[in-house]
């Protein structure tokens, strides 16, 4: 995590006693990675956050790969039959064993809350807003928004307005990249963004009324535990480990004197993939400099792009909430004649973002019926 923050009332140690106006024991939990070898927080409950009811039986999702020729994919994800809260919505288009990549059309707010038992998330606003309600507190979120929420958090979103999202289930953390950060943790002074652009989660009032349902997602399905009391019982936390935010809007882009390649847009690192934001941006300035990106061939990763809005000067026929997937080894890059148009541009107003994994990709079947079986025949 970026940084330690304190919220609500704590003992003046750890693992003390530690007691309400009445002489009450509150309920310590530690939430920690790695065991008790990483990161963590320490959060103080009202009531016991073990009291579990009832279980549910697990409702089982395997994904599975479709079969298809390895080729160039673009997918028109706004054409997704997807509708529901936050969870029920989500589509999984691509996964391997690091990452799992899905579309949600959400029109409904959440009533059980959720956490995620194997997967770290981020999830994209790419339009819509409302509130992310969680365990460590509540956090105001819209368009361009990245909400990354560790595993073990426990959430719900209430919409105001339909989002549409685009997540990123990670199996290992998801991190500031390595580059730019000190071995401190402090993002650095060449970082593209800053702690000032993080938005941390505010603590409210515990919730103290139950039972409450929280569906937890497990690699092989989501399981409903019933809790006596409510998780969001806490009065106060401090640590390294909670939800945060950072929108994209607020992401400055590193530019040159000739093409910058796409690692400069790194944002986030997780164990297998990066993920990288294209931002607006001036173009390179020298005199014989070509905006437009150069044909490439990534022998040892697979790119996927999604694309938010702007204008998406290297090609015509994507659009917003377009997907193209280029897996590794095979070329790709601008249209013929999207070069030539590219010189003497100043400027780009694109908004994307970029995946770039280090195994595989497989496409699910829920991606057949979004798939323009023409992308791969659209250089010549």
């Amino acid at each position: 995590m970026p940084f330690y923050i304190q919220q609500g009332i704590l003992p003046k140690k750890r693992h003390i006693q530690f007691m309400d106006e009445n002489g009450n024991l509150y309920w310590e939990e530690l939430i920690s990675r790695e065991g008790f070898s990483s990161i963590y927080s320490n959060v103080y409950h009202k009531n016991p956050p073990t009291a579990v009811k009832k279980l549910g039986k697990i409702q089982k999702h395997i994904l599975e790969n479709w079969d298809d020729e390895h080729r160039h994919h673009h997918l028109k994800t706004h054409k997704l039959n997807s509708s529901g809260d936050s969870i029920a919505s989500r589509i999984p288009l691509f996964f391997n064993s690091d990452v799992i990549l899905s579309k949600a059309h959400v029109t409904e707010s959440m009533i059980d809350y959720y956490r995620n038992g194997h997967f770290d998330e981020i999830i994209f606003i790419h339009s819509g807003r409302g509130k992310l309600f969680s365990n460590f507190g509540n956090l105001s979120i819209g368009k361009g928004d990245y909400i990354i929420i560790p595993r073990g958090v426990i959430w719900k979103i209430d919409i105001a307005e339909s989002m549409k999202q685009f997540i990123i289930e990670t199996a290992g953390p998801v991190e500031t990249p390595d580059k730019y950060r000190s071995k401190q943790g402090q993002l650095l002074e060449h970082s593209p963004y800053n702690e000032r652009d993080i938005r941390t989660p505010k603590l409210s009032e515990p919730s103290i009324k139950g039972p409450v349902t929280v569906r937890v997602k497990l690699k092989n399905g989501i399981q409903c535990y019933d809790y006596k009391y409510h998780p969001c019982d806490i009065i106060g936390w401090d640590g390294y480990y909670y939800p945060w935010a950072f929108n994209i809007n607020n992401f400055m882009p590193i530019t040159g004197k000739i093409h910058q390649p796409p690692p400069v847009h790194q944002t986030f690192q997780a164990p297998g993939l990066v993920i990288c934001s294209f931002a607006p941006r001036l173009f390179d300035y020298h005199p014989e400099s070509i905006p437009a990106p150069y044909a490439h061939s990534n022998v040892d990763s697979d790119e996927i792009l999604y694309y938010v809005n702007g204008n998406f000067m290297s090609r015509e026929g994507v659009e917003e909430g377009s997907i193209t997937f280029h897996p590794a080894g095979l070329p790709h890059g601008p249209q013929p004649g999207k070069i030539e148009e590219s010189l003497g541009e100043k400027e780009t107003n694109e908004l994307a973002l970029m995946i770039d994994t280090f195994k595989p990709l497989k496409i699910t079947s829920y991606a057949k019926v979004i798939d323009d079986e023409e992308y791969p025949f659209s250089w010549l």
